[in-house]
């Protein structure tokens, strides 16, 4: 018995000491805050948090819920807004979490980093510690941004009101029940972070051949220090050039019809914004062919080397390899889903070659024929009938008599349209089973192309068509370069563009028609018709083609209310905080 007592106890021993790590767990390998002081890698995790959260990372698609695109996936979220499911509960355009949390973050960088050890020497500290906080100034700039697109709007008390402004870390203690600002003040708060992020960082990250190129604020650390923190090898991150194109984005925004109903001064604005990145440039200059393939391996995507742009990029994603787009988007014969369908409301807004909406008197279209001697920009972003893709070329029929699975309504992964999309997609990709080969892609966060047409847009309103301020060119000057690099008006010298140039409605409508074109399916057009007050319901049309009739078909329609010019609060946050007011509608 008393043998059986001694081995109960030792058994009991041995549990307990085998239980030491249950009952008082080791130290975790976590890091609070105050680490960060001595871990400048940690403290810099805040910061490329920001990074990691930018939406234009990836691609949303959001065009298949405006006139300009369809989708053939019954489950799509943006498919489900636009017929009548769009909540304050179900907002899959929501960037109240995702921004929010990235302002978070960036404001415990702010908090955090005047007291990292960047680096040992103090001038070198200090360089590291500005071109941080300078990063961080324009990537809380542009989720406000963001946040103010997504969920700025009138509220049911009547006045513009944009979003909680917060600038300081929050933590469990903090008031959550924070009122909008007016959007106004959304507006000053973003501009006041990219003027600090335009002082503290260089147009570029470049390396500098000599001292004497030393910046005066930094005199006496040499150009290799300097190189050190500044150089080459932090391309692709915010600089001074990328912080001004975010401001010409914001400007644009506010001075739009939905969040200013006449104020000139806000126009002059938003042009003299977007000026300032194009005269960066050196003007209306380097616009070439390839510009419109940036995504294609004509554009030089192939060769790029690190954080170097294309003539027509100014800031983008990381170049990856892979074949996801195309396996969503490609035709079914070449093995792809056949995702995003275009509109015929889209290619109806294609001019003829010769530069005339199709529906002009001298525009020469035929309907017997109507994809011929139109401008060459259809045929390169949308796929129609009878034209080519894939790596041999292969003849996709759209028809709705075809015989292949590409033909309208076929099988679940056919067009609904008649249309196929095709820009962004890399031809040279090759999704058959037996030889799938994936290429080259990136994501443009902004394109100079984005930034001329803001210029345009806003100097017809702020100084006609033809004035254009005090700058070297107008918004006349501006779309006919645009069409003259697309191929448009080449035979006539643009004689629509020239019969209407005195017109600032006319070239309103026409600036309109060119940002539609030119941006299709990278997740402008959602936005564009919501600034603009615009009709958002539009039947998305289609095409049924039995040769040799082109029948234009009704495909879905659109069932937005007036009030959702502007997108919804959360209802979750609207029942917690009675601070918040809803827009009203939702």
């Amino acid at each position: 018995m008393k043998r059986l007592k001694l081995l109960l106890c030792v058994v009991t021993l041995l549990f307990c000491i085998s239980c030491k790590d249950m009952l008082e767990p080791e130290i975790e390998n976590n890091l609070d805050l105050e680490s960060t002081t001595n871990n400048a890698s940690y403290a810099q995790g805040l910061l490329l948090n920001g990074y990691n959260r930018i939406p234009t990372n990836s691609w949303s698609f959001n065009d298949v819920s405006t006139d300009d695109a369809v989708t053939n996936d019954k489950n799509n979220a943006y498919l489900k807004i636009a017929t009548g499911q769009w909540t304050a509960i179900n907002n899959p355009l929501s960037q109240w979490t995702n921004s929010r949390a990235a302002i978070q973050y960036l404001n415990l960088f702010f908090s955090v980093t005047d007291q990292v050890k960047w680096a040992v020497d103090q001038n070198i500290n200090k360089m590291f510690n500005d071109r941080m906080k300078g990063e961080a100034f324009a990537l809380r700039a542009l989720f406000n941004f963001y946040l103010l697109q997504a969920h700025g709007g009138k509220g049911t008390n009547g006045q513009l009101l944009g979003i909680p402004i917060v600038l300081q870390p929050e933590g469990l203690d903090a008031d959550f029940n924070k009122p909008r600002a007016t959007f106004d003040d959304c507006m000053a708060q973003i501009y006041r972070d990219l003027d600090m992020a335009e002082q503290l960082l260089p147009n570029d990250f470049e390396d500098i051949a000599t001292d004497a190129q030393v910046p005066a604020k930094y005199a006496g650390v040499g150009k290799d220090n300097y190189n050190r923190v500044f150089g080459y090898y932090f391309r692709g991150r915010i600089t001074a050039r990328i912080a001004k194109a975010i401001k010409a984005k914001a400007s644009l925004l506010a001075a739009s019809p939905a969040f200013n109903p006449s104020a000139t001064a806000k126009w002059e604005k938003a042009a003299n914004d977007a000026a300032a990145v194009i005269d960066l440039r050196g003007g209306l200059v380097n616009l070439n062919l390839n510009d419109i393939k940036w995504y294609d391996k004509d554009a030089g995507i192939d060769g790029l080397a690190s954080g170097v742009n294309p003539s027509e990029i100014l800031w983008r994603s990381d170049v990856g390899s892979s074949n996801d787009l195309e396996r969503s988007n490609f035709p079914p014969t070449l093995f792809g889903s056949g995702r995003i369908n275009p509109t015929q409301n889209l290619v109806n807004a294609f001019p003829m070659a010769n530069g005339y909406p199709i529906l002009e008197n001298n525009s020469g279209f035929v309907a017997a024929s109507p994809y011929d001697n139109r401008d060459p920009r259809l045929k390169l972003y949308i796929l129609v009938n009878g034209g080519t893709s894939g790596t041999s070329g292969s003849v996709i029929n759209t028809s709705a008599n075809g015989t292949t699975n590409d033909a309208l309504n076929k099988v679940e992964t056919s067009t609904r349209t008649g249309y196929y999309m095709r820009k962004l997609l890399r031809q040279d990709v090759n999704l058959n089973p037996s030889s799938t080969t994936s290429q080259k892609h990136y994501n443009p966060r902004i394109r100079y192309t984005e930034i001329y047409l803001a210029y345009a847009e806003a100097a017809n309103e702020a100084w006609g068509p033809i004035s254009n301020g005090t700058h070297a060119y107008s918004a006349y000057d501006v779309i006919k370069a645009i069409r003259k690099r697309a191929g448009v008006g080449a035979s006539n010298n643009d004689a629509y563009l020239e019969s209407i140039k005195s017109d600032q409605v006319k070239m309103r409508a026409l600036i309109r028609n060119e940002r539609r074109l030119e941006l299709c399916f990278e997740g402008f057009r959602f936005w564009d018709l919501r600034r603009w007050n615009a009709n958002l319901n539009e039947v998305a049309q289609g095409i049924s083609i039995i040769a040799p009739a082109y029948n234009p078909i009704n495909v879905e329609n659109r069932a937005y209310q007036n009030y959702m010019v502007y997108g919804p609060l959360p209802y979750s946050e609207i029942l917690k905080y009675n601070n918040l007011i809803q827009n009203a509608g939702w």
